[in-house]
C-alpha cells in the first residue's frame, strides 16, 4: 500500500512542477510521477538537510511535499535549459 501512497504523491508533485513550469502540456501521467519521484530525491538529497525535513521514515508531511515539489520544480529548470540548447544546434 505504501508505494502506491508514494506513486500517487509523485504524480501529484510532477503535475504541480509542471504547471509551475509550463510544461504540462507536453507531459503525460506516466512523466509527471517519474519527475515527482526523481525531483523527491533532489529535493531530499539537496534540500532536505537545509530545511531540516525528516527521514523517509517519517512519511508524508507538508514539508516533505514541499522540499519535493521543489526538487521536481528544479529537475524541470534543468531539462529546460537542456532542451533549449539542444535546440538552438
Amino acid at each position: 500500500m505504501g508505494i502506491i501512497v508514494w506513486l500517487v504523491m509523485g504524480g501529484l508533485v510532477g503535475w504541480i512542477a509542471s504547471i509551475i513550469m509550463g510544461t504540462n502540456a507536453q507531459q503525460g501521467i506516466i512523466l509527471n510521477v517519474v519527475v515527482g519521484i526523481v525531483g523527491a530525491l533532489i529535493g531530499g538529497f539537496l534540500i532536505g538537510p537545509l530545511l531540516g525535513a525528516g527521514s523517509i521514515n517519517d512519511g508524508i508531511t507538508i514539508m516533505s511535499f514541499i522540499v519535493s515539489l521543489i526538487g521536481a520544480v528544479i529537475l524541470l529548470a534543468i531539462l529546460n535549459l537542456f532542451q533549449r540548447s539542444r535546440k538552438r544546434s
